[in-house]
């Protein structure tokens, strides 16, 4: 995701200049910077943080060293753009939104599907009045498979895949906050995994100050490739958001009709991960706050806590009594 991050801002991001990149990768930074042409390459971000030259850094490292390193760009005084989740504790997430107000720079984080056209339109109905307060909201994920679970960490389902679906029913209810989650989580793509804690199955359900109800679910396994809807039902009708199709061409012939459907999230999202850049960008050249917010990160991370809890205790879990 650093690569492609890198890439858009090289070559689909007017207003933006990509100016250096960090990896701690022996040659990574160096072979993607002369692939490129960025002059400056480092092994150590500090590095790149302490160059005059940059004004604003995009963090997508693994999720672990999100909150240190977003924390310490903003200690140097560097807008910050970073990868979902921003952080793996409140306290964390704290911390970062705290460092970004202290240096007064611009946070965002990377929860693209608010930059996707179809969410974008629902969330216009939703503004307008047109569905009414929402009484059901969905967001589904199913991953095209292909993954090694040896190297799925811990709750990755709840902290990287979910995640986005705990903000997307955010975004869907807009005003609203969560109050209680029960999660339901099993290993059925590798069931030989499952007493190593492999998480690969989940659904939650979130229920709102204003009465709606959300439901989260999501697969790292979908035979037919990447996969991610949303709907929002309320008193003045529904809206419905993707259908995994890389194009809108549906061909029938003699084995029947066939549509085609994307492998990969860079993919369907791209136009998504290009929007959210040139929100960042006009974020920092006007001066206001992010589309979306270090505070927008952190519920949506108390959701994840509260799921992770939830599927553990087999109990639904209050979103007040989440650990701070």
């Amino acid at each position: 995701m650093g690569s492609f991050h890198a890439q858009s801002l090289r070559r689909r991001v007017p207003g933006a200049r990509l100016v250096a990149v960090a990896d701690p990768a022996p040659g990574a930074a160096s072979a993607l910077g002369a692939d490129l042409g960025v002059e400056h390459s480092y092994t150590d971000a500090a590095e790149a943080f302490a160059d005059p030259i940059v004004d604003a850094v995009v963090i997508a490292a693994p999720a672990r060293f999100h909150a240190d390193l977003a924390v310490a760009a903003a200690d140097a005084g560097k807008h910050v753009f970073c990868e979902k989740p921003m952080a793996l504790a409140l306290a964390d997430a704290d911390r970062v939104i705290d460092a970004a107000l202290r240096a007064g720079v611009v946070l965002q984080v990377g929860f693209n599907r608010r930059f996707a056209a179809d969410w974008r339109a629902a969330r216009a109905l939703l503004d307008r009045g047109v569905i009414g307060t929402p009484r059901l909201v969905r967001s589904v994920t199913r991953d095209p498979g292909g993954f090694d679970p040896s190297a799925v960490r811990p709750n990755t389902m709840f902290y990287e895949t979910l995640i986005h679906d705990f903000d997307t029913l955010r975004y869907l209810n807009p005003g609203a906050e969560a109050v209680e989650v029960y999660a339901t989580a099993d290993t059925l793509v590798e069931p030989a995994w499952r007493d190593g804690g492999l998480i690969d199955t989940s659904v939650t359900v979130v229920r709102f100050d204003n009465g709606a109800v959300g439901v989260a679910e999501a697969c790292f396994e979908a035979a037919y490739g990447y996969d991610v809807r949303g709907e929002v039902f309320g008193p003045g009708g529904m809206a419905t958001m993707g259908d995994g199709r890389s194009n809108g061409m549906a061909f029938s012939g003699a084995g029947g009709r066939t549509v085609t459907t994307v492998r990969s999230d860079r993919e369907l999202f791209a136009d998504a991960y290009v929007g959210e850049l040139l929100g960042f960008i006009d974020a920092i050249r006007c001066g206001v706050p992010a589309a979306v917010t270090g505070q927008d990160a952190r519920a949506a991370l108390a959701i994840a806590l509260a799921a992770i809890e939830s599927a553990a205790t087999r109990a639904p879990v209050r979103l007040e009594d989440v650990p701070k």
